[in-house]
């Protein structure tokens, strides 16, 4: 049995960026991924996209941890020289019940601290980005776009530069708790004990928490996950910036994301999967649902052109479930969720994940 004072299962950006604060802070750090290569979950499937905090009701975590976040990720790319663009974005209605959506968007964002936001006419949008077809919008100019996977490698050499080990290809069965100690279980039936374990899991983090017995069942979410697809635009588009439509239940809605070589796709929508879900997850992107896309897209670029959609990858968010509750929100679970000391888990981080990952990475540092 191998013991470790801190141990951080899930290497993508929110189990390296915790694992790196941590190592920084002088604690030992071990991170597990069953993965050959880290971020290839969650962290490799979005539209990386740093967002500046609009959207989240007031005083939540996904609303505080996106507005710090982003201003770190940013500071964090500039030290590091990771790819960034604060190409800005805007968040256009099409009817007047979007515009009025638009206007309650605006009042969150200023509650939750969102600065460089503005109420745009349609006339004003449309000028702003030739093609565009909307009654008002909003623009957002510290929204952005980051390479994930160069945030990510940075994190990693964070954590070996400050003698944290990252061990791949190790994945995790359960988790024990007994004498403040933990026992972790692989499934290769190697054991490690741990003073501290922090579950990064993504998709996982419920289903892992669920083997530890000594968690209160109360203390952990329901799970329930919801596919997004994306497809690639393979002619030309007239926009320089993000265009999303005003959001939908479960997501933002299908929106243009520009990637750092100016790739442009379209997504995501929200396929729900079901409720017993096996927790294997297909990404196939099924072309015929190309149909929807074009008739969402439409209602603010009319002229996409026929045939110009491909199927190109999808991503499955996380999100949880509890019961009563009308707000998703991030769950960061510590001791004073389920009373146990040295385990911190992670529930539902799904989209501003990326964006607040520094901030949940020290406020991962600051409960320990």
């Amino acid at each position: 049995m191998t013991d470790v004072e801190t141990l951080v299962i899930g290497a993508g950006v929110t189990g390296l960026a915790s694992a790196a604060a941590l190592a920084k802070k002088g604690h030992e750090v071990v991170v597990l991924d069953s993965e050959q290569c880290i971020g290839q979950g969650v962290s490799a499937r979005n539209s990386e996209v740093i967002h500046a905090g609009i959207y989240y009701p007031h005083g939540s975590l996904k609303a505080e941890l996106c507005v710090q976040g982003r201003e770190m990720l940013y500071q964090y790319c500039s030290d590091r020289g990771v790819a960034c663009n604060r190409l800005g974005k805007l968040i256009v209605a099409c009817d007047e019940s979007d515009s009025r959506t638009l206007v309650k968007l605006l009042q969150k964002a200023k509650a939750n601290g969102v600065s460089n936001i503005e109420m745009l006419s349609g006339a004003d949008a449309m000028a702003m980005q030739p093609g565009l077809q909307c009654n008002s919008a909003l623009h957002s100019a510290d929204t952005g776009i980051v390479d994930s996977h160069a945030l990510m490698q940075n994190l990693d050499a964070d954590i070996c530069n400050h003698g944290g080990t990252i061990v791949l290809q190790s994945e995790v069965s359960c988790i024990e708790h007994h004498n403040h100690h933990f026992t972790v279980t692989l499934t290769d039936n190697t054991f490690i004990s741990a003073k501290h374990v922090i579950n990064c899991c993504g998709l996982n983090a419920i289903a892992l928490a669920q083997t530890c017995k000594a968690l209160p069942k109360a203390s952990i979410p329901e799970a329930k996950f919801a596919k997004g697809n994306y497809f690639r635009l393979t002619a030309k588009a007239p926009f320089n910036k993000l265009i999303y439509p005003a959001p939908v239940v479960g997501g933002l809605g299908i929106h243009l994301t520009i990637d750092l070589a100016g790739q442009k796709r379209f997504g995501p929508d929200v396929e729900w999967l079901p409720d017993n879900h096996s927790g294997t997850f297909d990404y196939s992107v099924n072309q015929s649902r190309s149909k929807d896309f074009y008739a969402a897209i439409r209602r603010y670029w009319p002229d996409l052109p026929d045939n110009t959609l491909v199927a190109d990858y999808a991503g499955v968010r996380p999100k949880i479930f509890r019961e009563g509750c009308a707000i998703v929100d991030f769950e960061i679970s510590s001791q004073q969720h389920h009373n146990i000391d040295g385990l911190i888990n992670l529930y539902g981080i799904e989209s501003p994940g990326l964006t607040s990952a520094l901030a949940i990475a020290e406020r991962v540092k600051h409960l320990l």
